[in-house]
């Protein structure tokens, strides 16, 4: 069984070998499922997309970002094809990292992709997406229950230096802030 960290180190090595015109063993492109990959490089004008992952706890945020152009943002299956983006890209971190570990990786989406258009001009726009996904096998991660009790007891005095005492200079009446230099 994998731990936490090896997942994310797995996926960030993957991740890092995505850039645009990266090479696999064999000496052919990376093919991640963004639209750049298709079509000629030459003939084709290049299209301007990329992703990127973020962990929080047990999820995993792919973010896409892409330039696409105003007629795109009109059609009706827009959102279909961005959310199939993200699928390929989910995908594609699944196939390579049974490559590279031999064991599955299990995502699963959370909610739904969160979609923003933004104008660039008046014929370009960029769009953000991102979808999260829960990974599985994996326990969310809580910093608090894997501190050993010395290091508890650490963190609660350094918290409660914060307090609610005003510095010397300090004449004025201040408001109640509860909450500040409590400790368990």
């Amino acid at each position: 069984m994998a731990t936490t960290l090896d997942v994310v180190r797995t996926i960030s090595q993957i991740v890092s070998n995505t850039y645009d015109g990266a090479l696999d063993e064999d000496g052919n492109p990376v093919k991640t499922g963004l639209r750049r990959e298709e079509g000629d490089l030459i003939v084709d004008s290049r299209v301007m997309d990329g992703f990127k992952v973020a962990f929080h706890g047990n999820l995993l945020r792919i973010n896409y970002q892409s330039e696409i152009s105003l007629k795109e943002t009109h059609d009706v299956k827009f959102s279909d094809n961005i959310n199939q983006t993200i699928r390929d890209v989910a995908k594609f971190l699944k196939k390579e990292y049974k490559k590279v570990t031999g064991n599955t990786l299990s995502l699963k989406p959370v909610g739904e992709a969160d979609i923003m258009v933004q104008s660039m001009s008046r014929i370009r726009n960029w769009i953000n997406c991102r979808q999260d996904y829960e990974i599985g096998g994996i326990d969310s991660i809580n910093v608090d229950s894997n501190l050993e009790p010395e290091e508890r007891e650490m963190f609660k005095k350094f918290n409660a230096l914060a307090g609610t005492k005003n510095p010397p200079n300090v004449t004025r009446k201040q408001p109640d802030r509860p909450g500040l230099g409590e400790t368990d």
